[in-house]
């Protein structure tokens, strides 16, 4: 079942002093951020939303006014604290998926249909993403590139066409 809910920031400081909070954006930019009209906070296993009543982008980072947060010490105390976005608010192109939709899918040879290993991690920081993938001999890092990468079908596998070495001969067999 997927998660209703995807993490896509983080409250990392105060902004002034009318509770204006400032936020590490998860998102693939700040604009989809500061488009968001609620954030949604987890506390145990339940969501709350507030409203957001202002947002704007000040370099990397989300400046957002939220509703019932009116003072420093109020947007202090949020300090630290993971916000979440409702899936259906966030912007999806037609063809791909959030990355927590691929984490644990399996991963295949593109020609052959044979078990590679599992999705169990996308790094993000780099120009390019890359897949790690667990084989049977350890983890390796798989550039999300066409010419690795050739199909991503969250609701399936991820099929690769691996060069000899990149995956150290970590195939099972179906």
């Amino acid at each position: 079942m997927k998660q209703a809910y995807l993490e896509c920031g983080k409250i990392i400081n105060t902004h002034g002093f009318r509770g204006t909070v400032k936020l590490e954006c998860w998102c693939d930019s700040p604009e989809v951020l500061r488009g968001l009209k609620h954030l949604w906070f987890r506390v145990g296993e339940q969501y709350s939303a507030r409203r957001v009543l202002h947002a704007s982008v000040f370099r990397q980072f989300v400046l957002a006014d939220l509703e019932g947060i009116d003072s420093e010490e109020a947007a202090n105390a949020l300090r630290g604290t993971t916000v979440y976005a409702a899936r259906e608010d966030l912007p999806l192109a037609d063809g791909d998926a959030f990355i927590v939709d691929l984490i644990g899918l399996p991963v295949r040879d593109a020609d052959s249909g044979v078990l590679l290993g599992e999705l169990v991690d996308i790094n993000t920081a780099g120009v390019r993403d890359l897949y790690v993938v667990r084989t049977a001999t350890g983890e390796y890092m798989v550039p999300a590139v066409p010419a690795f990468v050739v199909k991503v079908d969250a609701e399936d596998a991820v099929y690769i066409r691996p060069i000899p070495g990149l995956l150290d001969g970590g195939a099972e067999n179906v």
